[in-house]
């Protein structure tokens, strides 16, 4: 029978592609000091992802500024922690997912695992947004959100009030898990491929996401996420994939 931390890591591998793409590492490879310089090996380094729009195309509704503080240094901060917590380590020539995997449910790395989660969190949130987002799903995908919720009006409740209602810091998720959707959330960097869920969409509700815009206001912001922001194209592909 596999172990727990097998199963963990065999979920998170495989649903580490619902990422499409976005995983934040770049493979480098380093010669050797030998003279003859024959001998080679990799390492894999985290590197902050190219956010995919510019900082001042979601405005008025996240502006430049929140940008330049949660993506310029929040995120950023993740990333070059985390290389410092897996260098020298047998993480250090792990993808993203696969440190994500090793570290999740370890007390030894909690820290490695905060930092892993954070850059895998925050490419996911920001892919989860558009210019001129919002508005409603269609297809498959709308026929799903129906059928489990009951309507799309439902889905809305439900995602914004777990975004409000998360104490502190943490995310709201769409997630696909046992063949149906549904809307959770996680403290702050707890994600759900670690819980065997599937991630759709997600909103971040800490501070930094959202406080430069609305101060405390995380309703307004949530409110805002969903009528003007949401990237359903981007949750209509994870969910094909997670449904093949």
């Amino acid at each position: 029978m596999p172990t727990r931390r097998e199963v963990l890591k065999t979920t998170v591998l495989a649903l580490g592609g619902m990422a499409l793409g976005l995983s934040a590492c770049s493979e480098t490879k380093k010669s050797a000091s030998n003279s003859s310089k024959t001998n080679q090996s990799q390492t894999m380094t985290h590197t902050l992802p190219e956010l995919p729009y510019a900082p001042t195309a979601l405005e008025p509704h996240i502006s430049a500024k929140t940008f330049e503080f949660h993506y310029g240094k929040h995120h950023k901060a993740y990333v070059d922690n985390l290389n410092k917590l897996i260098a020298g380590t047998d993480l250090e020539n792990k993808t993203l997912e696969e440190v994500v995997a090793a570290s999740a449910k370890d007390a030894s790395k909690v820290g490695i695992f905060n930092n892993a989660a954070q850059v895998w969190n925050h490419t996911f949130y920001w892919n989860s947004m558009k210019p001129n987002g919002g508005g409603e799903p269609t297809g498959k995908l709308m026929d799903k959100i129906k059928e489990d919720f009951g309507d799309f009006g439902k889905f809305k409740e439900e995602f914004k009030n777990a975004g409000v209602t998360q104490f502190g810091s943490g995310w709201a998720w769409l997630v696909l898990e046992g063949g149906k959707l549904k809307v959770t959330k996680t403290p702050n960097a707890d994600m759900p491929l670690v819980h065997g869920q599937t991630p759709l969409l997600t909103m971040d509700v800490w501070e930094h996401a959202y406080y430069i815009d609305y101060q405390n206001r995380r309703p307004d912001y949530a409110q805002t996420f969903i009528d003007k922001l949401i990237n359903w194209e981007f949750v209509a592909k994870n969910f094909e994939m997670a449904m093949k």
